[in-house]
């Protein structure tokens, strides 16, 4: 990609929840959502010792990224994505994020005051609220912004949050984190506006398929899967990373594939975050009985 350097630092098909990603535009350090989480029960069952170490060393890994990050990005503030327990680690940088004062859900709102105002950030840090706006940053760089749109389908008790498109040179990356799919025609659309010219790379949330029918609706996860493979034809990118939510599925792979043969022969590689970054693909998550079950057989 002219100009870029990305690595995904942390994703659910690297063995944590997360889409933290660092990217390198034109020399411009910016960390995007850098934070990760383990769910606290699947399967019935409790994290496994090898989640466990994981997690930590994702999240070692996002605090020694964020050190070096001229501009940090947070997209919404549900654990995953930003550190938490980390508010100082922000501090004298140019911090992007999700408004906390509108479009924004009750846990949401709460969880952004007690980081940034409680945690010092907005008195530390060149704190923004991106929502919708543009910004120009070193060496050419520029970091546009959507509207809130809604964390999977429209009216989710989720919420909303902010997709983001980097820009230099020759070169653009969007990243699309926990609109899951999308599963709204909203950001669909924008998602569609940023593809002139078409992106180097889309870093995307697949749909909960985990979840249909239980905690999401299945008409909205067939909403989210059919939006998933318009991306790839409409909006052609080089590389699109589907990963997050989609891969807790056990059977996430049978979408890969399908993506992959709608992609091909649009020169779309289609990929999860694992394997965009050479990795073996472990989510961990999906695998948690098997591993509960190699322990108690050891």
């Amino acid at each position: 990609m002219p100009g870029f350097s990305v690595r995904i630092v942390a994703a659910d098909s690297m063995g944590v929840r997360s889409l933290a990603t660092f990217v390198e535009a034109c020399g411009v350090p910016i960390a995007v959502d850098l934070g990760a989480s383990i769910a606290p029960r699947r399967f019935s069952l409790p994290p496994h010792p090898i989640e466990l170490e994981r997690l930590e060393r994702a999240l070692e890994e996002a605090r020694r990224l964020l050190a070096e990050s001229l501009v940090a990005i947070v997209t919404h503030y549900h654990y995953d994505h930003y550190l938490r327990c980390d508010p100082e680690l922000y501090y004298g940088r140019m911090l992007l994020v999700k408004d906390i004062r509108r479009d924004i859900n009750r846990s949401q709102a709460i969880r952004g005051y007690r980081f940034l105002v409680k945690g010092g950030v907005r008195d530390r840090a060149s704190v923004e609220f991106a929502d919708s706006r543009s910004f120009e940053v070193e060496s050419g760089v520029r970091i546009d912004f959507s509207p809130p749109v809604w964390h999977g389908e429209p009216g989710t008790k989720l919420g909303k949050v902010l997709m983001t498109r980097i820009s230099c040179e020759e070169g653009i990356v969007v990243f699309a984190s926990d609109v899951q799919g999308p599963g709204s025609r909203e950001a669909l659309s924008y998602l569609e506006e940023w593809s002139q010219p078409r992106p180097d790379l889309l870093v995307i949330s697949g749909p909960p398929t985990y979840l249909g029918g239980y905690r999401v609706r299945s008409g909205s996860i067939d909403e989210g899967l059919r939006n998933l493979e318009a991306l790839v034809g409409r909006v052609k990118p080089r590389v699109l990373v589907a990963d997050h939510h989609l891969v807790r599925d056990p059977s996430y792979t049978r979408v890969i594939e399908k993506l992959r043969s709608v992609g091909s022969p649009l020169g779309v590689s289609v990929v999860t975050a694992a394997e965009f970054m050479g990795l073996p693909v472990e989510p961990l998550e999906s695998m948690r009985r098997e591993l509960w079950r190699e322990a108690g057989e050891g």
